[in-house]
């Protein structure tokens, strides 16, 4: 099938988009790609054999997106783009990719009735409680969270089929929107064989962390992933593990200040380390050079319903894990036996939870060694990208 791709943002980088997109080209479809671009100097271009297409968006479209379902004009804006693109390249199906631009495209394809596979990344609305502009005039008094989830479950019963990343996501739709389990698919964000079979070290970063016990974090910085229990975590347990450190490799540009404030305030700068964000080949040298990886996510009903990606690359390089009580990657976690879980928001579990991972080497061992069973065996995105093959295949029939 000729398979239409639609993002509202531009394209690289988005690892999702570009792993589905690559599995539907290895199994005989071709995938054309919509996304948005903002200078003139970006070209339509072939990436992985994806055939991209970018159309041209400015910033007052941009704010307007976040308005999609307060006013139609984002909508009606980028559904003359949509219906631009799924003609000029003889569209058979289309992938919506999230919730902001599902209405453009179902307008676009109003006179074209082309079966319509909605791509749920997260929790769209939950998340968006969390966003700094709706936490403030004017954006709190705009935009509806609830208008949001409105249109998320009329979208979800529009669409021909719906993908989500995890078992529990699926559970909370059929357990609010009227619609037959078997519509849904669970495509999970597992890694590629070649993360952890290509593994490239870069010596500079695992001789700088050789002499400390590691605490590895990697990914977004914001408060709700919740770096601040394993801050006050590491205040505890200095005393305990003298040669300690939380090593953190990411960065997000409104709460990192409040991180690095209770550092000083804590008065453990020493044990602490903010690497910002780094490139992602840089990943397997910070994870091999850890002893043990953490998730100390918040629990909401966002977080309860996902799993953030590092997990995998933690469990797939064989190291233990430590994560919070949200729903999906506690699951995961213990099916798996890759590592502790502790209460979300509280420090002292964690710290314990550290002391006992740090005092039983053995058992640190076992736990990353199932991690990495785990994932090589069974969860790995060659593997878990079946689903969606299968999907496409029944589509084209």
């Amino acid at each position: 099938m000729r398979i239409g791709m639609i993002l509202d943002k531009t394209f690289p980088p988005d690892p999702r988009v570009e792993n589905e997109a690559v599995s539907l080209i290895k199994s005989g479809h071709e995938v054309f790609l919509f996304c948005l671009k903002y200078s003139d100097s970006e070209k339509d271009e072939i990436i992985s054999k994806i055939k991209v297409k970018r159309y041209k968006s400015n910033k007052f479209i941009y704010k307007l997106s976040a308005l999609a379902y307060t006013f139609p004009f984002y909508s009606k804006i980028m559904a003359k783009k949509i219906e631009d693109f799924l003609t000029r390249n003889q569209i058979q199906a289309i992938h919506i990719h999230d919730i902001q631009i599902a209405e453009a495209v179902f307008k676009a394809n109003k006179t074209k009735k082309l079966p319509v596979v909605l791509d749920l990344h997260e929790n769209r609305p939950e998340i968006m409680k969390y966003y700094p502009h709706l936490q403030r005039f004017p954006g709190k008094c705009l935009i509806s969270v609830n208008r949001w989830k409105q249109k998320e479950r009329l979208f979800i019963k529009k669409a021909s089929n719906v993908l989500v990343v995890t078992q529990e996501a699926k559970k909370a739709i059929t357990d609010t929107v009227e619609i037959a389990p078997e519509k849904i698919c669970v495509v999970p964000n597992t890694v590629r064989k070649s993360f952890y079979q290509k593994t490239t070290i870069k010596p500079e970063i695992t001789e700088k962390l050789k002499n400390n016990f590691i605490l590895l974090y990697i990914g977004d910085t914001g408060l709700r992933r919740g770096l601040l229990t394993a801050i006050d975590g590491i205040a505890i347990l200095k005393d305990k593990i003298k040669n300690i450190k939380l090593v953190i490799v990411g960065s997000n540009a409104s709460d990192d200040i409040i991180l690095k404030n209770r550092v000083a305030e804590l008065k453990i700068s020493d044990f602490v380390v903010f690497e910002g964000w780094q490139n992602e080949t840089t990943f397997q040298s910070y994870i091999t050079a850890s002893h043990i990886c953490i998730s100390p996510l918040h629990k909401n009903k966002h977080h309860n319903t996902t799993y953030a990606n590092k997990v995998f690359q933690y469990m797939s390089l064989g190291k233990p894990l430590l994560v919070s009580d949200a729903t999906a990657q506690k699951n995961i976690v213990q099916k798996a036996n890759a590592g502790l879980v502790h209460t979300a928001e509280d420090c002292l579990d964690f710290s314990e939870k550290v002391i006992a991972l740090y005092k039983n080497p053995q058992l640190a061992a076992q736990l990353g060694a199932h991690g990495r069973a785990f994932v090589t065996h069974e969860f790995y995105w060659e593997k878990t990208s079946k689903k969606l093959i299968d999907l496409y295949s029944n589509l084209s029939k």
